[in-house]
């Protein structure tokens, strides 16, 4: 016989002749010379070193082990004192009762929402993710959730947990922002047969997820065709003069057109209007003769106006002065005065008849 010890929060499997005997708890115990023994940790998961259907026949073992089935179509979420420890996978498994409280959480994967109590904090774990499908649906848009093809419902914003089962799930998002689609460089004839290009933008937001989405084909091209035919329309029934004049007209026009239309594929129009307007080189180089002579014209017009009211100033200054006599005195006074301020020095012939003409002119005469 020989004696072992078995510390406190330790077990001990007796085998002879690789046969399971007995289960020691702690303590001093007498056994055997020819006895195996195997120590194993209370706090620990038991891993057998035989079959455990054979060790479970022992009532003692029977009694101490927590034996827990995961089926294939589950997972089991196990907690230790109230913490998530692990995920066991299909298969069998065996804990030791008494030293540690144990918690088994099962989860059905033969259905793909996540019906357990678990935390969601759980559910963000490394080491939970691969047994999770995750769909994030952003504050802007709206999730549609599809199960082997078929849509099933709407996702409203947040973040979307279901297990990852054979069923195929996934998800078609939408942004129900406002957005907006380009028609640029469209070739058009007017009504007059002159050709153009013009650059066109609609703004539009998503109002039926399941006409756009579903019902439709590519509700983006489907707008961009169906405002390609609103322009060519519009602009088609009037001549170049006339969409020049009337650009901005435009945006109205194809607001209305597209808004049934619109509706029928889940949109709603918010705003129409055109960028620009392309013309032909050949077009544009006479537009700019037009242009240039329209200009033209009104510089000559403004001209021939000031040069008539210069003329009739002159002619009211002429009359007034012809009226009054002192009015001309003081007239050629101050263009004397603006003679002067030219002239810096003054040389004199001709004796005292040059001096009596410059007495005529700057000093009055009396009546």
């Amino acid at each position: 016989m020989k004696r072992i010890l078995i510390n406190d929060g330790k077990v001990a499997l007796v085998f002879r002749n690789g046969n399971f005997k007995q289960l020691l708890t702690a303590g001093k115990h007498w056994i055997g010379f020819y006895a195996e023994v195997f120590f194993y940790d209370l706090s620990k998961r038991f891993s057998p070193i035989i079959d455990l259907n054979i060790l479970l026949q022992n009532a003692d073992l029977a009694a101490a082990l927590e034996v827990v089935e995961v089926a294939d179509n589950e997972l089991v979420f196990r907690y230790e004192n109230g913490n998530f420890k692990e995920v066991l996978k299909p298969g069998r498994y065996a804990f030791w009762k008494g030293m540690i409280e144990h918690k088994f959480v099962y989860a059905d994967l033969s259905k793909k929402e996540i019906t357990e109590d678990i935390d969601l904090r759980i559910l963000q774990q490394s080491n939970v993710s691969p047994y999770l499908r995750i769909f994030v649906v952003e504050n802007y848009e709206k999730g549609m959730l599809y199960t082997n093809g078929k849509f099933e419902r709407d996702l409203e914003t947040g973040i979307h947990y279901f297990w990852k089962t054979p069923t195929v799930i996934s998800l078609k998002k939408a942004d129900m922002r406002k957005l907006q689609t380009e028609v640029l460089g469209q070739e058009i004839l007017t009504k007059d047969k002159a050709a153009l290009r013009a650059n066109f933008v609609v703004q539009y937001r998503i109002v039926d997820m399941q006409k756009a989405v579903i019902e439709t084909n590519d509700y983006v091209k489907q707008l961009y065709v169906l405002t390609q035919m609103a322009v060519r329309e519009y602009m088609s029934a009037y001549t170049l003069d006339e969409v020049l004049e009337r650009k901005e007209a435009v945006g109205g026009f194809v607001k209305k057109a597209l808004s049934e239309q619109a509706s029928d594929i889940g949109l709603e129009i918010v705003a129409a209007g055109i960028k620009d307007i392309i013309l032909p080189g050949d077009i544009k180089e006479i537009m700019n003769q037009v242009l240039v002579a329209q200009k033209q014209a009104q510089a000559n017009t403004i001209t021939r106006r000031e040069e008539t009211a210069s003329t009739r100033s002159l002619l009211n200054t002429a009359k007034l002065m012809e009226e009054n006599e002192m009015l001309f005195r003081l007239k050629e006074m101050e263009y004397t005065e603006k003679i002067a301020d030219k002239i810096n020095g003054i040389s004199l012939s001709g004796g005292g008849q040059v001096l009596d003409q410059l007495r005529d002119i700057f000093v009055p005469q009396k009546g």
